[in-house]
C-alpha cells in the first residue's frame, strides 16, 4: 500500500479549505514542519495508536529503568584506599563571553566562511535571535 505524504503546504492547504482533521495511520507520512503547522493551526490529528512525531524516534533504551539501585553498581572503596587516592584535577572552564562580545565572534566567524555571499543586516539579525532563543544576554 503506497504511503501519503504531507507537508506543510498540503496542512496549509487542507485548513483553507475547511479540513480541520487528519486521520494518521501507517500509510500516511507528515514532515517536521507539517506535524508543526497542524499543531499550530488547530488541526485536529487523529490516530488509532499513540502518534509519534516525525523527529521524536521511539528510543527504548533511554526509556528503560535500570532494575538495580545506583548504590548497588558502584563498588565500595576500602578506608584505606580512600586515603591514598588523590583528587581529581578540576577541570578549568574558560570564562563565557557576553552577547556582545559572542554576537561579534559569530559574525566574523560566519562573514569569514561566506564572504559577501551573506547580507550583513539579516546576519546579525539571525544572530541576534539565536543568541536570545539560548538565553545569552
Amino acid at each position: 500500500m503506497p504511503k501519503e505524504f504531507y507537508t506543510e503546504r498540503d496542512i496549509e492547504d487542507m485548513v483553507k479549505r475547511g479540513i480541520l482533521s487528519l486521520e494518521l495511520s501507517d500509510g500516511v507520512v507528515l514532515t517536521d514542519l507539517a506535524y508543526e503547522k497542524a499543531n499550530k493551526l488547530g488541526m485536529r490529528l487523529v490516530q488509532q495508536k499513540p502518534y509519534t512525531p516525525p523527529a521524536a524516534p521511539i528510543r527504548p533504551y533511554l526509556a528503560q529503568q535500570s532494575s538495580q539501585p545506583v548504590a548497588a553498581v558502584i563498588p565500595s572503596i576500602s578506608p584505606s584506599l580512600q586515603q591514598t587516592t588523590r583528587p581529581e584535577p578540576q577541570a578549568v572552564v574558560p570564562p563565557q563571553p557576553d552577547g556582545a562580545a559572542l554576537h561579534q565572534r559569530i559574525r566574523d566567524a560566519v562573514i569569514a566562511r561566506l564572504g559577501n555571499q551573506v547580507d550583513p543586516k539579516l546576519l546579525d539579525v539571525i544572530i541576534t535571535r539565536v543568541l536570545q532563543n539560548t538565553g545569552v544576554k
